[in-house]
């Protein structure tokens, strides 16, 4: 997967960009005035299967669009974060995927990585989040299986 940003995107949004490439060992791109086609053109020369655009509202992260190489577009998540500076240490290459919230398992095929109920360290967990609306929670755990700070709150998604 790439992961690429809106055009002129805020600093928030960079270090999230970077943040989660980093969980996901994803390679970002700063997009600048690249535009989408150069962007999936960009993927199939790097022989990644999907796209993951961060869009903003007010220099805030707000949305990730998964896209497949091919421009489909394959989930859309409305969301709320606070980005983190921490150094996360994750080894991405044994990343799995915890959710305990019902209908959104098919969220570790999108992020290619597997399902695992009870993971020990290197997961992300997937949870209900009864806070302002919000439908789920999505939680990255290290190395030493610690939560860390950099989380990512679920408004609504969109599947298709």
């Amino acid at each position: 997967m790439i992961i690429s940003t809106s055009r002129r995107p805020s600093q928030k949004t960079r270090i999230f960009c970077k943040n989660l490439s980093v969980v996901l060992g994803c390679k970002y791109i700063n997009r600048g005035k690249m535009s989408l086609r150069e962007l999936y053109l960009k993927s199939l020369e790097e022989n990644k299967n999907s796209i993951a655009i961060i869009y903003e509202i007010k220099g805030n992260p707000s949305k990730i669009t998964f896209l497949s190489n091919k421009g489909y577009k394959q989930l859309e998540l409305n969301i709320s974060t606070n980005p983190s500076k921490e150094r996360l240490n994750i080894r991405s290459n044994d990343l799995s995927l915890k959710c305990n919230k019902k209908g959104l398992e098919f969220i570790a095929k999108i992020l290619n990585v597997e399902k695992d109920q009870n993971p020990i360290n290197n997961y992300i967990s997937i949870s209900d989040y009864n806070k302002k609306g919000n439908m789920a929670i999505i939680e990255f755990y290290d190395d030493n299986g610690i939560k860390t700070e950099f989380k990512i709150a679920i408004r609504s998604l969109k599947k298709y």
